[in-house]
C-alpha cells in the first residue's frame, strides 16, 4: 500500500540571515535561522519537518547554486517487507541490508531557474522486522569537481522499499554545465551508493 508525505519547504541558502523562508513551520523556524550563514556545504541549517515522520534536512547550497534552495522532501512506500525480501531473497542471518534500486534526475536537463527532482528508490531490510532503521539518506552535488550541495535527510524506515524525492530550485544564476549526483543511503551496518548526472543549458 502506498502512502505520501510531503513536508514542509524548507530553504537552505548560504546567505545572510535570517533566512527568509516563509514556509518554514513557525514552530520549527528557530531551527532555521540559528545556524550561521557562510558556513560550509553541509553545515547544520534545517528544520524538523514533517508530522510523526522524524525526518530532518539539513544542508547547504554554495558555488554554482548559491541562492538556490531545497524543496518539499516526501517518500513513496513502494514494496511492503514481504514483496522486498522476496525481492532480495533475503534471510535475516544477512542482518541489516540497504540497496539502491534507481536513482534519477527528473527533468535530466534544465534551465536556470528552474527545478529539478533528484529521487532515489531503495530496498530496507533487516534481520528484526519489527524494528525501524535509522536511514541516513545523502544527495552530494558536485560542479567541475566543487561540493555545491549537500542535502542530508534522516529517516527511520520500517523494512520495506521506498522512493524519496528532494526537489532542488535552481538559481537563476546557476551555471550551465554537468552537474553530478552521488546519492547515499548508510545505517549503522550498512550502507550503498550510486551517481547520476544533470545538466543546465
Amino acid at each position: 500500500m502506498k502512502s505520501k508525505i510531503i513536508a514542509t519547504v524548507l530553504c537552505l541558502t548560504l546567505v545572510s540571515l535570517p533566512l527568509g523562508c516563509a514556509n518554514v513551520m513557525e514552530e520549527h523556524r528557530g531551527a532555521a535561522v540559528g545556524a550561521g550563514a557562510g558556513g560550509a556545504v553541509g553545515g547544520v541549517m534545517g528544520a524538523v519537518i514533517g508530522h510523526g515522520t522524524g525526518a530532518v534536512v539539513v544542508g547547504a547550497l554554495a558555488g554554482a547554486l548559491l541562492g538556490g534552495a531545497i524543496g518539499h522532501f516526501g517518500y513513496d512506500q513502494e514494496k511492503t517487507r514481504e514483496q522486498t525480501a522476496k525481492t532480495y531473497s533475503y534471510k535475516e542471518s544477512q542482518g541489516t541490508v540497504l540497496r539502491i534500486e534507481n536513482l534519477k534526475a527528473t527533468p535530466a536537463t534544465v534551465r536556470p531557474g528552474e527545478s529539478v527532482e533528484l529521487k532515489m528508490t531503495y530496498a530496507v531490510l533487516h534481520d528484526s522486522p519489527k524494528t525501524k532503521v535509522a536511514v541516513t539518506e545523502i544527495r552530494e552535488i558536485t560542479y567541475k569537481g566543487e561540493l555545491v550541495g549537500r542535502p542530508e535527510v534522516k529517516v527511520e524506515h520500517a523494512d520495506g522499499t521506498y522512493t524519496t524525492t528532494v526537489p532542488l530550485q535552481l538559481p537563476s544564476s546557476a551555471q550551465k554545465g554537468t552537474y553530478k549526483v552521488k546519492a547515499m543511503v548508510e545505517s549503522q551496518y550498512a550502507k550503498d551508493a550510486r551517481e547520476i548526472t544533470f545538466t543546465v543549458r
